[in-house]
């Protein structure tokens, strides 16, 4: 609707001079209702054009627009805002379309086109934390947003399995075998704080491990990296990711070497201790070295050789890496150094910055004291809901699925509610809350809608567009924004748009079931209620599928 009503207006402005475009001007969905159900401020930015009052201009191409089928009313408002309200008859043709092959409809801009994106990659030897649940939460909705809108999407996951983090795990377990590998590194990397030898001894592992040359300490090292990878495989399992490709630093060393070593005199230079440097700052950047003093390379030389494994798997056109606020800089000096290398590739990748996330101070405490494992704030969530629903009628196994599901739905929320570059304290008591704003809400509702149509089905009461109400509530029309909603997302990389409009649509759901009696034989009204039920359940469904919160049957 929004591009019809952009459409509508290039034409009725068509012929002024300086002249105007959609591009030009926005049209939206008004946060007040009683402003239309869509509104325009092209007068605003024509009457500034022209020198002229924007009212004026308004109330001008309100007169050129005249009366159209599409719109009910027309009305100029404020500074010279020109609100749009839709003839209830656009809004129920709508819901008609509404059905279990919605999600085959959708288009986006990037439909047809190869996207792959790059997110979680936690590193083999270390914990799981909840700096890569929330990475998770974010490149999963991310993907399942674009793969709605059409894109064909390759999910890929980058492990750190060699670097200075897996000569301290594993030089920890070979002084604790008892310690997980986790809490191994934890411990080896105190130490090489602290102990000047133990540093050294560290360091002289690191080269060992790359060079692989004790038979010993291979055999500890593809020990913890095959169990740190099980282990990874079941948080997968319980988040619902499934990853096409898996990429270990270990494969990009030799091609990241190789790749600066080529560029060595024109795009990279030595520095004074002989490492291998990028000068960012002529490119107002700062310099980064990518082969360290010792030979080895670093974090950027593997991330250029990552770009290009990546596109050796799949032919894409647009590389997404997600990763915490603090690599955005990181990742400016790297993609300029991959600018002068491979420029098509640079050109193809973009990358997202997401905020921290936190628990409020006292709350809880990881193992090692220094991070917050996601299975400990997954088990805490899954103890609160499992607490909440103890009394209700249901099997230990319904409550068990209801648990998980729950907890992973109240998580994910939490996580995505807000724009993705803004820190997260997640609230324990908000997340499960059954009353509004929560993954737990989301799923109330669906189960609710479907609770309402099992028992229109039971009763024999056929959803239908026969006899339409004389006035149509905001639930419809709200109902028929969600192509709107889900583009929003998906042009601004913002999950958060899907999920408050969802939290307002379930309010509205609510309130439509309170007010009206949906299934009842003996109303003419009954079978256009359940297809409005039908038309929210299905919208709930795909976009709670986008967020990654499962559905539930009962709750």
């Amino acid at each position: 609707m929004k591009e019809e009503i952009k459409k509508i207006i290039e034409k009725a402005i068509s012929g002024q001079s300086p002249a105007l475009t959609g591009e030009d001007f926005l049209v939206e969905i008004p946060g007040d209702k009683n402003h239309g159900d869509y509104s325009t401020n092209v007068a605003l930015v024509l009457a500034k054009r022209l020198g002229e009052n924007p009212r004026e201009v308004a109330e001008e191409i309100k007169n050129k627009i005249g009366a159209n089928k599409i719109f009910s009313k027309i009305e100029v408002a404020g500074p010279g805002f020109i609100n749009f309200f839709i003839a209830d008859k656009y809004f129920t043709d709508n819901l008609k379309n509404i059905n279990k092959n919605y999600i085959k409809k959708a288009e986006g801009p990037e439909r047809g086109r190869r996207i792959i994106i790059d997110y979680t990659d936690p590193n083999p030897f270390k914990e799981f934390h909840i700096g890569h649940l929330m990475n998770n939460a974010i490149g999963e909705s991310l993907s399942r947003i674009f793969e709605f809108q059409g894109a064909k999407v390759k999910r890929v996951c980058y492990q750190g399995d060699v670097g200075i983090h897996v000569a301290k795990a594993i030089w920890g377990k070979s002084q604790k075998p008892e310690l997980a590998w986790g809490q191994a590194y934890a411990y080896g990397a105190e130490k090489f704080e602290t102990d000047e030898n133990v540093k050294k001894e560290i360091i002289t592992l690191n080269k060992v491990i790359y060079n692989r040359s004790d038979k010993n300490i291979n055999n500890l090292y593809n020990q913890g990296k095959e169990e740190s990878l099980k282990h990874f495989d079941r948080i997968y399992k319980k988040l619902g990711t499934r990853f096409d490709y898996f990429i270990f630093e270990s494969e990009t060393v030799p091609v990241g070497k190789k790749i600066v070593e080529k560029n060595l005199g024109s795009v990279f230079e030595k520095g004074e201790n002989g490492a291998i440097i990028f000068k960012g700052e002529k490119y107002g950047l700062h310099t980064r070295v990518f082969i360290n003093s010792e030979g080895i390379p670093t974090y950027e030389s593997k991330d250029l050789a990552n770009a290009l494994i990546k596109y050796k798997k799949y032919k894409y056109d647009k590389s997404v890496v997600i990763t915490a606020n603090e690599q955005s800089d990181y990742f400016k000096v790297m993609l300029c150094a991959m600018e002068q290398i491979n420029p098509d590739l640079a050109k193809k990748t973009k990358h997202i910055g997401h905020g921290m996330l936190r628990l409020p101070e006292g709350k809880m405490s990881s193992r090692t004291g220094k991070v917050i494992t996601a299975e400990s704030l997954i088990k805490k969530v899954e103890e609160l809901v499992r607490e909440k629903i103890k009394d209700r009628q249901l099997s230990d196994k319904e409550k068990n699925n209801i648990t998980e599901k729950v907890a992973i739905g109240a998580i994910k929320y939490s996580i995505l509610k807000q724009s993705i570059g803004s820190d997260i304290v997640f609230d324990f008591d908000k997340s499960i809350s059954f009353e509004g704003g929560s993954g737990p809400y989301l799923q109330y509702a669906f189960t609710r809608a479907n609770s309402v149509l099992a028992k229109a089905k039971k009763e024999g009461v056929k959803g239908s567009f026969k006899k339409i109400p004389d006035k149509i509530t905001q639930l419809e029309k709200s109902i028929s924004y969600f192509p709107e909603i889900v583009l929003k997302a998906e042009t601004e990389y913002e999950p958060h748009f899907l999920v408050l409009y969802l939290t307002e649509l379930a309010g509205m759901f609510n309130n439509y079931y309170a007010k009206n009696k949906i299934v009842d034989k003996s109303d003419e009204l009954s079978p256009y209620r359940v297809a409005v039920a039908r038309a929210f359940a299905e919208i709930m469904k795909n976009g709670m599928w986008m967020l990654g919160i499962e559905t539930l049957e009962k709750m």
